[in-house]
């Protein structure tokens, strides 16, 4: 089956949505590492909620989520593209021991220091133009809550999100209120009508229905009695870009001296991707290689076929 997110408009409003199913793109992330269930219904429901913020991007680029933890769950990350090419890892402490039912701030902010990040990455930047990153306070009890106050914070946008992710399905439902002209934002009971109605209707979706309910029937049961214009579908899937060309210019970030270091104590440095599972080694030659050449990495030394 081919993951599919759908764009749709409320007619004559200023509200949009968006439904998609990556279930498919999830399964390749689970392929790759075992995660215990809670961390899984976490990553699963981010992987589905960056497609749909992706899906309005303006830029060929990348949207990268983050919630960087202070407990058992220390990191989880999604990244996805303009063409909706995804990946996502998840990174847990060495002592993690993590219940079937735990939930997003017992498992990273459990001392408050948990944070969530979203970095827009354009492909082409121009000279001088750096990646937009927002950094707020993990405020939220839910991944979708989480995003509903970033996207109201940061964005001033009006954003309900309804995800749900299991060890099979990911699949999630976007509204958005769209700002007025000149980007204003009205409150207007005018506007805010069909926007609450549009709510309305939309929280009548429960998790357990989402999970077994492929997108056109929600969409079918929801706004069966609205005036919709649907878009043409698009296809997210799953893509890895790590090469070794990167993984070289990581440990020439490094420096010679740490990277000679860690040499003398392995013999060769080994490094798997955390996304997908490929496998770089590096001896002694292609490092010493990597600080007096200026011929890119990938040339040096054929890359490996290993993998996980």
């Amino acid at each position: 089956m081919t993951d599919t997110l759908q764009k749709f408009m409320f007619e004559n409003t200023a509200v949009r949505g968006e439904l998609v199913d990556v279930s498919e793109t999830w399964k390749h992330v689970q392929a790759r590492r075992e995660y215990p269930a809670a961390v899984k219904t976490i990553l699963g429901e981010m992987l589905s909620a960056a497609a749909l913020l992706s899906a309005n991007l303006k830029f060929n680029g990348a949207i990268v989520m983050q919630i960087h933890g202070d407990g058992p769950l220390r990191l989880l990350v999604v990244e996805c593209d303009s063409d909706l090419n995804m990946r996502a890892t998840a990174k847990l402490s060495d002592t993690a021991v993590i219940a079937d039912d735990a939930t997003l701030p017992q498992l990273v902010n459990q001392n408050g220091g948990g944070r969530f990040v979203i970095t827009l990455d354009p492909k082409d930047k121009l000279p001088g133009q750096q990646a937009y990153q927002g950094i707020v306070p993990l405020d939220g009890e839910s991944v979708a809550t989480v995003i509903e106050n970033y996207m109201m914070r940061s964005e001033q946008l009006d954003t309900r999100l309804w995800l749900a992710a299991d060890a099979h399905v990911s699949r999630g439902l976007l509204l958005q209120k769209l700002p007025g002209e000149g980007g204003i934002k009205s409150a207007s009971g005018e506007e805010m009508e069909p926007w609450d109605r549009s709510v309305m209707l939309a929280s009548t979706l429960r998790t357990e229905e989402l999970l077994s309910t492929d997108i056109e029937t929600v969409m079918r049961r929801l706004f069966w009695e609205e005036d919709i214009r649907i878009f043409d579908p698009k296809h997210p899937n799953f893509l890895c870009t790590c090469t070794r060309e990167k993984v070289g210019s990581m440990l020439k970030m490094l420096g010679q001296a740490e990277v000679d270091s860690a040499l003398e104590e392995m013999g060769k440095l080994a490094i798997d991707c955390d996304f997908c599972g490929q496998h770089y080694e590096f001896d002694p030659v292609d490092c010493a290689q990597l600080f007096v050449s200026e011929a890119p990495v990938e040339t040096l030394i054929p890359a490996s076929p290993i993998k996980h």
